[in-house]
């Protein structure tokens, strides 16, 4: 059985250490397409709080909750309700609902208005502020193995940084009722099989088990972390920018045997700024590759996604 490789995040300030850790984590993505990450900065102060918060939050009556989806924004800020998205390609609805938490600019930025606002729940007051912190402790996360992998495909250490500084990039807050509750679905899971549409995810810690990703094999693997650790994947966009050389991960969260069993888990996707165009990186490029795919907008590229998994229709 394969098992997911861990990296340090520490290994790559360190000037003996970073040689290994690019290679070990561009081939961990390129074999497996998932890593784990330990030694990083989201520690148990800022993610036991933001954990806190969604549990207030997921807790409150669904009028209450219902008051804070926003008409015409594709689930892209505030609450998504239960049974709104399906995998793309899936004829059954997931069993999740959400919260999305997105970039805050100053209205000065040039970004400003291409961005929804966020909407912050009045019930819980700390929830901003928690969120908030646990998104920039991410993103400081997510530039270092953004800047890894660069040097792995042997572009400029920003080559991604550039296009992700500022971007669209959006935290999750997951709730995946408990399945006692819950009118069954048949063929229904928690997540059918995806790919995530954003270059990289970072996921913390779920409160419980049923992750599974997909081998190049075509065999199911659960996911186990040690406490602390950070699990990150590829997705579509960098797939597309690297000629499919690091294909996106295909994963999905299986129900659980125990029908009283809550799942809690926060991802955080990583995305372009919206003007960004996604194009074949040149060390992707000629003999040995496909012919590449056609440039796109960051922006672009999202909404075709959003549309393959309903969100569009909110």
């Amino acid at each position: 059985m394969q098992k997911v490789p861990v990296i340090d995040l520490r290994d790559f300030s360190d000037p003996s250490k970073r040689i290994e850790f690019v290679q070990t984590l561009g081939n961990a993505f390129r074999e497996l397409g998932f890593i784990r990450v330990k030694g990083h900065n989201v520690d148990s102060t800022i993610t036991e709080p933001a954990y806190k918060c969604i549990r207030e939050f997921f807790a409150l009556s669904k009028n209450t909750k219902e008051q804070y989806l926003i008409p015409g924004g594709a689930g892209q800020r505030g609450y998504t309700p239960y049974l709104s998205e399906s995998a793309k390609g899936s004829s059954q609805p997931d069993l999740k609902e959400f919260w999305h938490v997105g970039r805050e600019l100053p209205e000065d930025n040039d970004l400003y208005d291409l961005y929804a606002p966020n909407v912050w729940p009045k019930e819980i007051t700390d929830f901003k502020e928690n969120l908030l912190a646990l998104y920039n402790s991410l993103e400081f996360c997510a530039d270092i193995l953004l800047e890894a992998l660069a040097l792995y495909l042997g572009e400029d250490s920003d080559i991604f940084t550039k296009i992700t500084n500022q971007g669209n990039t959006i935290l999750r807050a997951l709730y995946y009722p408990a399945m006692k509750d819950q009118k069954p679905i048949p063929g229904a899971v928690r997540a059918a099989a995806h790919e995530d549409i954003n270059f990289i995810t970072l996921l913390i810690g779920s409160t419980s088990s049923g992750l599974q990703l997909l081998t190049r094999e075509g065999e199911w693997l659960d996911i186990e972390t040690n406490d602390g650790e950070i699990i990150a994947d590829a997705g579509d966009m960098l797939s597309r920018v690297t000629n499919n050389y690091i294909p996106a991960t295909t994963h999905r969260v299986i129900n659980p045997d125990d029908v009283n069993t809550e799942r809690y888990s926060i991802p955080f996707f990583v995305h372009p700024r919206p003007d960004s165009l996604l194009k074949v990186l040149d060390s992707c490029k000629g003999e040995g590759f496909p012919e590449p795919p056609r440039d796109i907008l960051g922006i672009d590229f999202l909404n075709e996604r959003l549309a393959e998994i309903g969100l569009h229709k909110l």
